[in-house]
């Protein structure tokens, strides 16, 4: 059991709490759910479980929080490491050996279990999560949802009661998301296990959970069956907004519950073409961002008005780490005002290709060019005049010490009036504070405020490497319209993503790689729409038609509401957003 009495948390006298007298109780072996907006406070709820806020965080903690019969705040997170196990958000962080058998056996290693039983808990947990073929790896050669298995892996083989997990998927492939879950859910069931799961993508785990935690950002947290929160929650996946749309008789958590629901939906847009409505709703209640003198413009680079872009292409583009192969022969192009989506399952060799289309990584052989200016020969700081990369570990672009700053100078290097990059960072993430530090921030913030810093240079190709990785769904939706207005104006967009959900709402163009090489590539509603591995959730559920999005299903049902009966030109309306 694991209780909350009375508990508040704040990080300073004179800043509000983050966690507001709360209450709640938490039961033995059951999948609970933590959900709210980007900054929230859910990181610091799952911190005072294991005692981690405030013994190695620091801040203010009144109230009790107790697990096991153990009150946290006299018993530090050593005192708990045989019941409670943590899986945070950056896994490589927290890595402390170099090869993936030896991390899985560190944890038992400290807890003095027998050496037999830690072969045996080895060998089952990489089984379970699919490992067996990386157990000699070293950690670093890794893709980013390996690591997050492995770091999943090495909370699991401790033989831990409570599994406490920060957006364990956020990282991992639909199928790779699917494999961890489901052996969380057998600890769950068959081994009486608690299982608590902060998560954005609530589309992957709101059918599981058996509880639901909801932080409404002041502090507060609702508790209660996920049915029942979901019912009122203005944060709530794909699926459940189609529920509401069609007036299902229930809400439903999955794509199973949705489609035992959806004759009627079905019969009603059988007449309905999907090709004439949007699939992104347009961005409400987010403040519009303005250059107050066009004239303005980013070193190096320029206006976008006085371009005839050719977008970015490349031919025959080959990487070898080695005597491995991550990109083989990838010729492809990112046209101008489009978005270009890159899917495919971890360690198929995207990020590899968005780092060489960068001027980081060396290419093998191959060649790129952006708007006909040959770029493979040149080096990182000739590139970034051209292209912008938003990477995974959004932080190792962070230096200085506070939010304003960064934000500053990010103003100052692109050349452009001062504040723009807070303003882009407001319209992601509102009340991020200035004088934040930015490794302070929650993963999702920073993510926030390196594209913000990226986007401030208004670059000719943006790229971005799994950049909804710690956003809510309305930070999302920010960014769906923020990238929409860029390729609108003209530049090429390029986005590496696991998430079908965004890749349905925002692409023109779908390429799926394996093994290095492209395999696939289409408009969204050809490759998403008939894909077994990346359908949205809406697409799964009045399959075999092609609709994508909750939003597009609803313009379709109320064409009398809808502008211009129906939407012919995804991106023929007045920007909000200029840069």
């Amino acid at each position: 059991m694991i209780r909350f009495d009375s508990v508040s948390i704040r990080y300073g006298v004179d800043q509000e709490p983050v966690i507001r007298d709360i209450n709640l109780e938490l039961a033995d072996g059951q999948l609970i759910l933590v959900a709210g907006r980007t900054g929230s406070g859910k990181s610091t709820l799952l911190g005072a479980i294991n005692g981690h806020v405030p013994h190695f965080t620091g801040g203010i903690v009144t109230g009790r929080v107790e697990v096991e019969g153990l009150d946290t705040a006299q018993h530090p997170p050593r005192d708990l490491a045989h019941v409670i196990g943590v899986v945070n958000q950056n896994p490589l962080a927290g890595f402390v050996t170099d090869i993936v058998e030896e991390e899985l056996a560190y944890g038992m290693e400290q807890l003095g279990i027998d050496p037999q039983q830690m072969r045996t808990r080895v060998e089952e947990t990489l089984d379970i999560l699919g490992l067996a073929d990386l157990r000699n790896r070293p950690l670093r050669t890794l893709s980013g949802g390996q690591q997050q298995r492995v770091a999943v892996g090495s909370v699991l083989a401790t033989g831990v009661r409570v599994l406490v997990l920060d957006e364990p998927t956020s990282a991992l492939d639909p199928v790779s998301s699917e494999e961890v879950l489901a052996a969380l859910l057998r600890l769950v069931h068959d081994l009486g296990l608690t299982v608590i799961i902060a998560e954005h993508r609530l589309e992957r785990v709101a059918g599981y959970a058996d509880q639901m935690l909801l932080l409404d950002g002041r502090g507060g947290v609702t508790q209660g069956e996920t049915r029942l929160i979901m019912e009122a929650s203005s944060l709530v996946p794909p699926v459940v907004a189609l529920g509401r749309i069609a007036s299902f008789p229930e809400v439903p958590l999955s794509v199973r519950d949705a489609r035992r629901m959806a004759d009627p939906i079905r019969a009603a847009l059988v007449t309905k073409d999907p090709g004439r409505f949007r699939r992104v709703p347009p961005a409400q209640g987010r403040s519009s961002v303005r250059l107050a003198d066009p004239s303005l413009k980013p070193s190096g680079t320029q206006r976008l008005e006085a371009i005839e872009s050719d977008g970015l292409t490349t031919k025959n583009v080959r990487i070898m780490y080695g005597h491995t192969c991550a990109v083989n022969n990838v010729s492809l192009s990112l046209p101008p005002g489009k978005i270009t989506v890159i899917m495919g399952r971890n360690g198929s060799g995207k990020s590899s290709l968005l780092w060489a289309l960068t001027g980081v990584q060396k290419m093998d052989s191959g060649r790129y060019s952006v708007d006909g200016i040959d770029l493979e020969n040149k080096g990182p700081d000739k590139v970034r005049d051209l292209v912008r990369l938003v990477p995974q570990t959004a932080c190792d672009l962070l230096y200085l010490s506070s939010v304003e700053e960064e934000c500053q100078a990010a103003d100052r290097e692109s050349g452009c009036e001062s504040g723009l990059c807070r303003q882009i960072l407001d319209a992601l993430a509102p009340q991020v504070d200035s004088r934040s530090h930015p490794r302070d921030l929650s993963q999702g913030q920073q993510l926030c405020l390196v594209l913000a810093i990226q986007l401030t240079a208004r670059p000719h190709v943006i790229l971005l490497d799994e950049p909804t990785r710690g956003l809510d769904y309305p930070a999302k939706a920010s960014l769906a319209q923020i990238l929409e207005e860029m390729a609108w104006e003209g530049r090429s967009v390029g986005v590496v993503t696991h998430d079908v959900e965004f890749a349905a709402e925002v692409a023109d163009q779908i390429i799926v790689m394996a093994a290095g090489e492209v395999i696939q590539s289409g408009t969204a509603p050809e490759v998403l729409g008939t894909s077994a591995l990346f359908a949205p959730q809406v697409a799964k559920v009045l399959y075999p038609e092609r609709w994508l999005t909750a939003y597009q299903v609803g313009q379709a049902l109320n064409l009398e509401d809808s502008h211009d009966d129906g939407v012919h030109d995804p991106r023929g309306y007045e920007s909000e957003v200029s840069w």
